[in-house]
């Protein structure tokens, strides 16, 4: 696989980004996002910045996710802004839940935030669960360099007529998963046209209870130079 060069920040230094809360003009009205920077990257604008899409709305997921928080620190790691925000009404956010469906319009409004914000900078974009099948859903429009799809909800959420990712993306799957079934995301991921890289982490269930590093090291081994 190609590799990007770029700058890759240490761990301990990823402790010292700029955070910054904004609201973004969504579909269903104000979006509640947190963007999170390298304090000490690279000099000029960012040549990508990411946005990463929360678990399902009804069932307690917010931007607050820890596995959304994990993918966000890895793009922050390389030195690649990351945009976290809350759905259609979960927490600030305006609107209510919508199938997916506008959850999808929610994300590409953030993904046009990140575009006006940092103009010629490539999008990575990823998404944990239904997050994760919100992505996939709106890769298709957004068009990113990079899709990172985690124990993505291809079960819950409407993916029929959904074109396959035209980049470079990976799949990672806990075997022990008891909210999507494995299987079904692997049988999914072999019928797309883009076949994606597929990390299955033995013994993780969806949640990635106590497997967060080998979660964020799966995602830099793709993602670095």
């Amino acid at each position: 696989m190609k590799r990007f060069p770029g700058h890759v920040l240490s761990r301990s230094r990823v402790s010292e980004l700029r955070a910054e809360r904004v609201r973004i003009s969504g579909p269903a009205g104000e979006i509640e996002a947190l963007v999170e920077m390298p304090a000490d990257g690279p000099a000029g604008a960012p040549e990508r910045f990411g946005v990463v899409c929360h678990p399902h709305p009804l069932y307690g997921g917010t931007l607050d996710n820890k596995v959304v928080y994990t993918l966000a620190r890895a793009f922050v790691e390389l030195a690649v802004p990351a945009i976290r925000f809350n759905f259609r009404g979960v927490g600030g956010s305006a609107g209510r839940y919508d199938e997916g469906a506008g959850e999808t319009q929610d994300v590409l409004a953030v993904i046009a935030y990140g575009r006006q914000r940092w103009p010629g900078a490539a999008l990575w974009l990823a998404g944990f669960s239904f997050g994760g099948a919100v992505a996939v859903r709106a890769a298709a429009e957004a068009r990113p360099q990079r899709l990172v799809a985690v124990a993505p909800g291809v079960t819950r959420v409407g993916m029929e007529g959904v074109a396959s990712p035209a980049c470079p993306w990976l799949i990672v799957q806990g075997d022990a998963d008891d909210v999507i079934e494995p299987a079904a995301v692997l049988e999914w991921g072999r019928r797309q046209v883009t076949a994606p890289t597929v990390q299955v982490l033995a013994g993780a269930g969806h949640f990635f209870h106590g497997r967060l590093h080998e979660l964020r090291q799966v995602v830099l081994d793709f993602l670095a130079p």
